[in-house]
């Protein structure tokens, strides 16, 4: 058992090659590793320029960036993972492949204006490079994302076909150049749907943000002020995970890589501890899964739905707010129970930092998230994001090593007061000179950022020096291009919906069959977000199930914004969801368990995001939908201890352990006081104050034996 307990874990590197599709990426070294860091970094700073200084029509910048896209793909993704390992190997056709590709998505840039001339004539020059265009991209869909995925796709496109060819009678050839005109040609549909489009204009801004943020070192306080907080009560280190895998899920934006980010160093300290693996891994993923839930940010799916619902982004973070707590509230309680009903006691004093002197050192590297909410009130997404990355640079040039060594050393020369804050000052100053000079938002913004990477050349134990500058690029650019191949395949699905009339025909069909269920419609719904999101990633998940079955639930009289969370919360939770929980299998990797255990454990863990959906479906007041302040707070109140009740009787222990009819009794009471409404949370209370009461005499009993 202790050779178990305190065996190796494998690095954070080999289970996301393991697990996660995107990061088995090819490795190299010398000029081609300096080359592909070129790509990347360019391909980042023309995200930027997009946002902020060009501005270029969608017929230049959707082009341009799913081009770019494909020719460092094809580089950095071998054609098969055991590929990966031979260092420095790039074969030819992968060359060709990448060029090709490339400029199959630059001709609709480069011949525009004829295209658009032309309009629905496409020539065979156009066919060809729409077929080549459609196939390069399925090919780097299989390898950076997976196959699940792309027999979705298929089907739709087997549908199209159908549809052209036996419905409206069609030839095949002229159905196909039907569907290759609309996939490659039509502006506002296929490749260059809302779903890229929101990719370029929010998602890519944000996912490099969460990258800079990476480098600031936030993690590491996230993971230091979790300690604080929770490191000494009974089962400390799954709380700290629950706690530090929430914040840091805010900004990570995928499930695997939070749970491998954070659970390298949670869950070896959870083993330790006495938790057993299975329950350690559970816990990591279970949480790490939740941070794509966890307001402001929500992960890359929150603002294709601000976009997809016409909702402003800051109503949806509002919403999240409460389903996000008790989901959070309910593994943290089931975690004390756990560590309650074991035993387990928490971290030595010696090894839990002071919460005030944590706040006080490190408290500023908050700054750019909470600059990131105001400026959500007053600019669009994407100029949020920018300001928020132009932020974490500032942020992270203030050099406190230096400011601490000048303190100990009792000299401060010139060049370390500047290191210590004064580029920092200059930074912010300059930001707000150029603002009032005429420069418009954006161009302050990046020439910002330029003046912070011309500061980051004279620091040198900074966060922010040259080299993490470019990291922080580079990284930002690498995850984008995972999320933005999902985006431009999802496009092509919410394509076939529209332009067959599929989305119409689910209408008239299902509803009339919905409206004798309504809990029928919201268990099938489910049920398909679950299986298509055990191997499709989050976002292109949450476009499919908002274009075919958000529509449904909505006819069905559930108010938009509950539809789409619906569909938002289970295309996530099948991250945890046995068989394919590839979030649990990376906990599970690292833990050395058994994989299905764990998704087993994280799906218990994680039970509230599959009970909570349901109830803002059915009462939306839970998402603060057509509510005042009064009910919002019974609403928290009774919610929480609803959450307290069920974990409770989920895990068999309150204040001793429960016997069956209690257990029964406390999930039964948890459920009716989660749902809002006077009666069930009467009856609700009533239950788990029986419980409480059998709990206190039975303790008392225990205790006099």
């Amino acid at each position: 058992m202790q050779n178990e307990t305190f065996s190796p874990a494998p690095s954070a590197e080999e289970v996301m090659r393991k697990v996660d599709k995107e990061s088995n990426t090819r490795v190299f070294t010398g000029w081609r590793k300096i080359l592909i860091r070129a790509l990347l970094i360019a391909f980042a700073v023309m995200i930027l320029l997009f946002q902020l200084v060009i501005q270029a029509d969608n017929f230049v910048k959707y082009p341009l960036f799913i081009g770019s896209m494909l020719l460092i793909g094809y580089l950095l993704y071998p054609v098969t993972k055991h590929q990966s390992l031979r260092v420095n190997y790039i074969p030819f056709y992968d060359v060709i492949l990448a060029i090709v590709s490339a400029f199959s998505f630059y001709y609709f840039a480069i011949f525009r204006e004829d295209l658009i001339e032309r309009a629905a004539n496409i020539s065979t020059t156009d066919m060809i490079v729409g077929i080549v265009a459609l196939l390069t991209v399925f090919e780097f869909c299989r390898r950076a994302v997976g196959v699940p995925i792309l027999c979705v796709v298929g089907a739709f496109i087997v549908y199209a076909v159908y549809y052209y060819c036996f419905r409206l009678g069609l030839s095949p050839l002229v159905a196909l150049e039907t569907i290759i005109g609309y996939f490659s040609y039509n502006m506002g549909g296929g490749f260059y749907g809302t779903p890229i489009g929101v990719c370029v204009s929010f998602i890519a801004l944000f996912i490099i943000f969460g990258s800079f943020l990476e480098k600031t070192g936030i993690g590491g306080f996230f993971v230091d002020l979790a300690n604080s907080i929770a490191g000494k009560s009974s089962g400390g280190p799954a709380k700290v995970a629950v706690i530090s895998s929430a914040l840091e899920g805010m900004y990570s934006g995928s499930s695997v890589a939070n749970t491998v980010g954070s659970g390298a160093v949670t869950i070896p300290t959870m083993k330790r501890c006495g938790y057993k693996p299975e329950f350690a891994a559970a816990v990591e993923a279970a949480a790490s899964t939740g941070g794509q839930i966890m307001p402001p940010i929500m992960g890359a799916a929150a603002f294709l739905m601000a976009d997809m619902t016409g909702i402003a982004y800051g109503t949806i973070a509002v919403a999240a707010i409460l389903p996000a707590v008790l989901y959070f509230a309910g593994i943290f309680l089931m975690v004390h129970f756990e560590a309650k009903r074991c035993g387990l006691e928490g971290l030595p004093k010696e090894a839990i930092p002071n919460f005030l002197k944590l706040v006080v050192s490190n408290g500023y590297l908050l700054i750019p998230v909470v600059v990131l909410v105001l400026c959500m009130n007053h600019f669009s997404s994407g100029m949020a994001a920018s300001i928020a990355i132009m932020t974490a640079m500032i942020v992270s040039l203030f050099d406190k090593e230096c400011l601490v060594g000048c303190f100990k050393k009792k000299s401060f020369k010139p060049m370390c007061i500047l290191r210590c804050g004064g580029f920092v000052l200059l930074a912010v100053g300059y930001f707000f000179l150029v603002w009032n000079l005429g420069f418009t938002p954006g161009l302050s913004v990046f020439t910002t950022m330029a003046l912070c990477f011309v500061f980051s050349l004279f620091t040198k134990t900074a966060p922010l020096s040259t080299n993490t500058f470019f990291e922080g690029l580079e990284g930002g650019a690498k995850s984008t291009i995972g999320v933005g191949i999902a985006c431009a395949v999802a496009g092509l699905i919410s394509a076939v919906v529209t332009f067959t009339g599929l989305g119409a025909q689910l209408l008239t069909t299902i509803v009339p069959l919905a409206e004798k269920s309504s809990f029928l419609a919201l268990f099938l719904t489910m049920l398909c977000c679950i299986v298509l999101g055990m191997g499709v990633p989050t976002t292109a998940n949450y476009v499919i199930m908002a274009s075919i079955t958000a529509p449904i639930l909505i006819e069905m009289g559930i108010p938009v914004l509950a539809a789409h969370m619906f569909v938002f919360y289970f295309g996530i939770v099948a991250d945890i969801t046995p068989p394919v929980a590839l979030a649990a299998y990376a906990g599970s990797a690292i833990a050395g368990s058994n994989p299905l255990k764990t998704g087993v454990n994280a799906t218990r863990l994680a039970i509230a995001a599959f009970i909570i959906p349901y109830i803002f479906a059915f009462n939306p007041e839970m998402l603060f939908i057509e509510t005042v302040w009064y009910d919002v707070v019974l609403i928290i109140i009774t919610s929480l201890l609803g959450m307290f009740s069920i974990s409770a009787g989920l895990e068999g222990y309150m204040l001793r352990n429960l016997k069956v009819y209690e257990r029964l009794l406390a999930i039964a009471g948890g459920l009716l006081l989660v749902i809002p409404g006077l009666v069930t949370d009467v009856i609700g209370l009533a239950l788990v104050a029986i419980v409480i009461l059998l709990q206190i005499i039975g303790r008392k009993k225990t205790a006099n034996a």
